[in-house]
This record gives structure tokens, sequence and C-alpha cells, in this order.
């Protein structure tokens, strides 16, 4: 290769010299040269062979030049030629080598680059690879799980939709555009449609229209306030059964937050409703056994306290006068301990209120210990009462209120203590903000109370136990009835006792200053007519001598309807008007004057011995006032100064009252006789028995009905009761349904429980008559 290169140049170099010349130029050089190489080259052999030269020696090489030296010129040049044509295809060569070498060079990095790119490709698709099997394996795995949750998903949406369906509770979900989305089976029943019936309606067109707009109204505040509401609702079941429902409506959300609907839920509390009602009823007959008992009891009391008190006025000896304060004192008590057992029933109705009246608390305290002592003298006791001056002259105080809380615990005092005595303190101290501070005091050296029962002794119907006191027992509910009151008053009570030395109880109460005098001080009005309307003998007597020792005229009426015409016949400037009278209630009475407009000009005041009524009850039906039995002078006097002043005229409601029947009252015997003359007994008694089957669930819907305050569906259903019950000659059952489907009547809601439950006792008492009057007829045939 080396060779090659030191040639190759001289070559190319004689053949750029050629070319440079010319060939002619140098094949005549060349011959020349070439004669001058021969011609030397003859001599020197000629001289070195022969020795001698000679001119045809010389001829001959010159002749052999001259003829050989063309033709070898001839090929030699054509061997330049040659070599010029070969070195420019060589350099064509060797460029198109360098070229090719160059791009070899840059095919050779590309290749390098390609093959690290390949390279790196590979590798990158082996780890593509190595994590598409991780990412298999995952998504495998993956899929195993969801397939498991799935799975999990579906046995507790199964668990979920079995326990849905099982639930006593009515369920169902509404979507955003009020249509029902899905239920459980209770709302299945409750509709008469299956879920898949009912997705897609509205409430409108499940349930009727009026039940359709309270379900509705109810789920759109749901929607619209976004908020939770929980309601109590009757609803109709496909069957026609009525139910009363707890409804708790609630709006759901999917996973991101999206509002999707609301669900509903509902409690069949229909027994819970009857039950309250049942309460309620309850509640409302011990009030008006109460209110009975309060007449029955108050009505001799009137005449004991009454009597005795009129008795102590005349000319009496002293142990007569004595005999006659101990009876007078113990119709007070026994009228307080009744107003304890009233105000238990007030409490638990939310009516105990007070009536604020102008009060002396120097004469309140007097008169109640000219009482105390009475009480005290039976058991031989002492009785101090220290005023403490100075007092206010006049308070505002609940009086009645007032004298019961001291009277309790005076009484108590007494009671509990076997020798020595018992206190009553009073003292105040008053602010600047027109409130005086009045502090009571009872003290007694009785049997004391152990410190461990301090803090129980006002709690309802406790008794301390004391067995060596067992004849110093008492009702347990004195001291607590004193604790509300108080309360009441927003006053304080405290006590403080030891065992064997006595007991202290202490009331504290902040009572407004009165800057008007009191209005009952005397009699400011005389010569009034007076109607007195009262049934009873010894109220008439004891009455009747208060009012004209007080220089009133007095006419008695024993009647309501005797007291009607009276007023008819005469003008009364006052009626004092007894509520319970033999045919007809005192507000019978005052409905009927005031409808008739005789009573214009004339105070009505009810005189009664009902103290469960408030009296703004008696104010509302049509009476000026009210005066509680038994009748007490001051309260008289109270009365007739605040009317005659001033007149107040009133509404008044009307009150229907029970009265009893007679067998031709209960049955329709007419009826009944020409039914059995016409089409035979055993058709009347099949009748009859028909209707004892029925009359169970015509009861039932009627109770519904009336618990779910749906007046038109009571009257609805009384109204057929009564058809029913005059087919078979039921004559009360029949009066009592018109009773009760006449919802127009002013005090029908007042009246309509007590008549579904004087209808529902008929119901069974009368079918026992009837039927025992068909199997006399029976037997007669």
């Amino acid at each position: 290769m080396q060779r090659q290169e030191s040639v190759e140049p001289w070559a190319l170099r004689f053949a750029q010299f050629i070319n440079r010349f010319g060939t002619l130029r140098v094949s005549v050089l060349f011959v020349f040269l070439t004669l001058i190489f021969t011609m030397t080259g003859t001599y020197f052999l000629r001289i070195y062979i022969i020795g001698d030269v000679k001119l045809e020696d010389f001829m001959s090489a010159i002749i052999l030049t001259i003829v050989s030296a063309p033709w070898v010129l001839f090929f030699f040049s054509e061997l330049v030629k040659q070599l010029e044509r070969s070195r420019g295809h060589l350099a064509e060569a060797v460029t198109q080598l360098e070229r090719l070498r160059e791009e070899d060079i840059i095919l050779s990095r590309e290749l390098q680059n390609n093959i690290k790119q390949l390279n790196y490709e590979i590798e990158q698709r082996k780890n593509a690879q190595a994590e598409r099997e991780n990412v298999f394996v995952e998504l495998e795995n993956e899929i195993k799980e969801r397939a498991e949750k799935e799975a999990q998903a579906l046995r507790l949406s199964t668990l979920l939709r079995s326990i849905i369906d099982a639930s006593p509770d009515l369920i169902y979900y509404r979507n955003e555009e009020g249509q029902f989305a899905g239920c459980n089976r209770v709302a299945e029943q409750m509709t008469g449609h299956t879920e898949a019936e009912l997705i897609g309606l509205t409430p409108h067109e499940v349930w009727e229209e009026e039940l359709a707009r309270q379900v509705a109204a109810s789920d759109q505040e749901v929607l619209e306030k976004n908020v939770s509401i929980t309601e109590e609702i009757w609803l109709r079941f496909a069957d026609g059964r009525r139910g009363y429902f707890e409804m708790r409506k609630v709006p759901f959300y999917a996973e991101d937050g999206t509002r999707l609907g609301l669900l509903a839920f509902g409690r069949d509390i229909t027994e819970r409703k009857q039950a309250e009602n049942i309460v309620a009823k309850a509640s409302k007959d011990k009030t008006k056994f109460i209110a009975t008992i309060s007449h029955e009891l108050r009505t001799p009391l009137n005449g004991i306290v009454g009597l005795s008190r009129m008795l102590r006025d005349t000319k009496l000896d002293k142990e007569q006068f004595a005999w006659v304060s101990t009876i007078y004192a113990s119709g007070i008590t026994l009228g307080n301990i009744f107003n304890d057992i009233i105000d238990i029933d007030r409490m638990g109705r939310d009516k105990l209120e007070l009536s604020l009246k102008t009060v002396s608390i120097k004469d309140f305290t007097e008169e109640l210990s000219s009482i105390i002592k009475l009480l005290a003298a039976d058991k031989n006791l002492a009785f101090d009462t220290e005023i403490r001056e100075p007092l206010p002259d006049f308070v505002e105080v609940d009086g009645t209120r007032l004298r019961q809380i001291l009277w309790n615990l005076l009484f108590n005092a007494v009671k509990f203590t076997q020798k020595g005595r018992v206190s009553l303190s009073v003292e105040a101290h008053t602010t600047g903000d027109g409130i005086s501070h009045v502090k009571f005091r009872v003290g007694d050296t009785g049997v004391g109370i152990p410190q461990t029962e301090l803090d129980k002794i006002f709690a309802m119907y406790y008794q301390v136990n004391l067995p060596e006191h067992q004849s110093a027992t008492g009702t347990g509910i004195g001291l607590a009835i004193c604790q509300q009151m108080v309360s009441l008053m927003h006053g304080d009570i405290k006590v403080s006792s030891e065992i064997g030395k006595g007991t202290c109880f202490t009331v504290e109460l902040p009572l407004p200053i009165s800057k008007r005098p009191m209005q009952v001080e005397e009699l400011q009005v005389r010569g009034l007519n007076i109607l007195l309307v009262e049934d009873i003998e010894l109220n008439v007597m004891v009455a009747k001598a208060l009012l004209e020792k007080l220089d009133q005229h007095v006419d008695v009426a024993m009647t309501g309807s005797e007291a009607i015409q009276m007023v008819r016949d005469k003008q009364y400037d006052l009626i004092l008007l007894d509520i319970q009278l033999p045919d007809m209630t005192g507000f019978d009475v005052a409905s009927t004057l005031h409808e008739e407009g005789l009573v214009e000009q004339t105070s009505i005041v009810a005189l009664t011995a009902n103290v469960i009524k408030r009296r703004q009850e008696y104010l509302d039906s049509g009476m000026d006032d009210v005066i509680a039995k038994p009748v007490k002078k001051s309260r008289i006097i109270e009365v007739f100064n605040s009317l005659f002043s001033e007149h107040s005229y009133e509404s008044h409601k009307p009150k229907d009252e029970e009265q009893d029947s007679e067998l031709d009252a209960i049955l329709d015997l007419d009826l009944l006789q020409t039914l059995v003359d016409t089409i035979g007994h055993e058709m009347v008694s099949t009748s009859v028995k028909v209707f004892e089957e029925n009359m169970p669930v015509y009861l039932e819907i009627l109770q519904l009905s009336l618990s779910a305050n749906e007046k038109d569906e009571v009257c609805s259903q009384a109204h057929k009761i009564k058809g029913a019950a005059g087919s078979v000659g039921l004559a009360r059952v029949q009066k009592i349904a018109n009773q009760i489907q006449q919802g127009d009547h002013p005090a029908w809601w007042q009246n309509v429980h007590d008549w579904v439950e004087e209808l529902t006792f008929a119901a069974d008492q009368d079918m026992q008559k009837l039927s025992s009057w068909l199997m006399k007829q029976d037997i007669d045939d």
C-alpha cells in the first residue's frame, strides 16, 4: 500500500508533465534523448567490444532508433493517456470514496445512535412489558376484589331491601321532579300500587286530592329549603283503613354531593294517638269528676260555713260559741283541703293562674289568724300573731292563693304540734322599684322534721315517716301546692326544723305596692232586685239570708225554666245563676236569656261550686263574673261593687247536658213492634244481628276519624250509624248519632268526644236491652 503511494505520485507527475508540455514536444525530446542514448551506448559498446567505432555503427543505431522510437513513443503516449484517464477515474473514485467514507462515517454515527436508541427502546419495552405484566396482575386482583365487593354489595343490597320490606314503617323516596322512585311493601299496601307501578307517579296520582296536597306540601318544603322535617299526618290505605303516621322526611345525596331527592319514613302511631286521646279523655273525665265532686261537696259545705258564720253572729253562750266556731273552722279547713285537690288538677292541666287584687297585708293576716286561733284552741295550743311594722298599706296579690299557702303551713303546724304554741309573723321591706318583699314566718313547737327529710317534703304525696306520731298524718299534697304557688308568685319558701323542738317555714314574696285602695271594703250599692237561681234549699237559705242582710231584694227560682219565665215577667238588676240545675245548665239559661234579649240591662253572675273552670271560661260563656261556693260576704261585696260601677257583657256559648232516659227513650218500641208484626220476629232478629256485627267497624272508623280531627268524615260516619240504628229501633243510639252528625253545632268540638263515648256505651248497653226485648217478644209469642 505504501509502494503504490510512492509510485503513483511519480507516474502522475510524469503524466502531468506530458500533458503540460504536449505529446509532440515530449516525443521529439524523447527521440532526441533516445538518439543520444543510442549513439552513446553504441559508441561505448563498440569501444568496449571492438575497440573501434565506425560510422556505420552509428547509422544503424540512428535508423533503428528513428524506426522504433515512434512506435515506442506511440505506445508510451497511449500509455500516458490511459494513465491520465486512469488517474482521472482514480481521482473521481477517490473523491467518491471520500464522499462515501464521509457518508459511511455519518451512517456509522447514525447507526450507533440508532443502536443506542434501539437498545434504549428495547430496555424501555422490557420495562413496559414488566409494568404491563404488573398492571395485568393488579388488574386481575382489582377485578377479583371488585367482583367480591359487587357480590358483597349485592348481598348487602338484598339484605337492605329485605330489611326495608320487612320494616313495619312506611318508606318511600322521590326524585327532584317529585315522582316516586321507590318504596317498600308497606307503601305498596298503602297506595295499592306495586313499586314498579308507583315509580314515575306523583302523590296526586296516588292519593286523594286533599291528602296528596298535604304530602306534596311537606315534600316540597324539604326540597325547597333543603331541610329535614317531622310531621304527623293521617294516611288512608288502599282498603279504606286510616292510620296516623309520624313522618320523617330528609333530602338524600349522591357521593359527589348532588341531591337526588328525598327519603320519607313513616311510623304508624295510630295506637299511640288513640292512647293519647284516651289519656286526654281520662284527664277530661277526671276534671269532670272533680267538678262534680266540687259541686256535691261544696253544696253542703256552703251551708255549713254560711250557717255557722251566721250563728256566730247570734247570741250564744261561751260553750255554744266554741262549738259553732269549731264547725266554722272545720268547714273552712275542709274547703282548703279540697282547694288543694282542685289545684293538683289545675297544675296537671297548666291552668293554675293568679288573679291579682288589692289586699291589706295587716287585715289579711288578722283575718287568717282569727280562724287559726279556733283550730289551735281545740288542741289547747297557744297561737301568737306578730305584725312587724312598717308594712305597706296595700299590695297587689292573689289573696286566695296566699291564704291557701299560709293556711296549709298553719294547719300543718297545728296538726303536728301536740303541745306548746304556733306562731305567725309578717314583716316587709320595700325597694325603690315599688316592690315590697313581704316575709311570712310560720313556727311551731311540734314534732319536727328529720334533716334527711327536709329536701323531700315539698315533693307531691310525700309524707314524713314519724312512727311515734302516726295520728298526725296528711295528704302529702299541701306543701307541694305551696311550693308551686310560691314559685308562681316568683317567691321563695324555706324550711328549718329540729326533731322534738319544732319547725319554721319562711315564705318571702315580692309583691307590687298598690297605689289604689281595695275594691272590697264596704258595700256601695243597696236595694238591688236580685234573682237567685239555685235548686238546693240549704244554699238558698244561706245565700238569701246573706243578701237580705246586705239590704238587697231577692227572688228565688229553683229551675232554669222557672228563672227564664221570671226574667221574662220582671226586670232584674242582677241574676245569681247556679250552673248545675235540675232541668238545664246555667250556661243554657244564660244563652236563652241573651238570645231573647232579656238581660241587656242585667248582669249575670255564675254562682257555682265548680272551681275547675277558670274565671275567663265563665266570662266567655255569657257571664259577667263568678262567685265560688261557699259564698263569702267579702266576695259578694267585691263583685257587687265591681259590677255596678262598670258593666261588661260578653258573648256566650251554649253547652249541652246528658239526660237519663227510660226504656221507651232507649228503644223505639212502636217501630220495633210494627216490624215484628209486619216482617216477623226472625227477620227483625236477623237485621239486629247484622247491625251488631257491623257496629264495631262503624265505631272504629268513627273513632279514627275523630282522632284525625276529620269533622266531615265523623259526621258522615255518624249519619251512617244513625240510619242503621234507626232501622232496628235503637232510639237512643240514633239520637246520639244525630247529635254527632250535626257538625254545625256551635259547641260541636267541645262535646263530640263525650258524644262518641256515649254512643259507644249506648250501642253496647242498648243492644243488650234490644236483645232482651226481642227474646221476651219471642217468648210471649
